[in-house]
């Protein structure tokens, strides 16, 4: 299925919001978060189908929001 990504910085994280089209024409919510800097070994945190919604738009808007509470609370 067709994906949707835009990658983001945000406090020293890389955020990756992604829409993905489902089956049944709704967009899941994805996400994947992971430290901006060399030092911090590469490990990412991947979050899939946070919500769905009818418009890819939204579901990448609600994704990149979801990630920027996510960093302020691991900081």
């Amino acid at each position: 299925m067709k994906q949707m990504n835009r990658h983001i910085r945000y406090k020293g994280y890389e955020v990756a919001p992604a829409a993905q089209r489902l089956p049944n024409g709704l967009f899941a919510a994805n996400l994947t978060i992971e430290k901006a800097t060399a030092a911090s070994g590469g490990h990412a945190y991947s979050f899939d189908a946070l919500d769905y919604f009818f418009d890819e738009e939204h579901a990448l808007a609600y994704a990149f929001r979801w990630g920027r509470l996510w960093v302020d609370s691991h900081q």
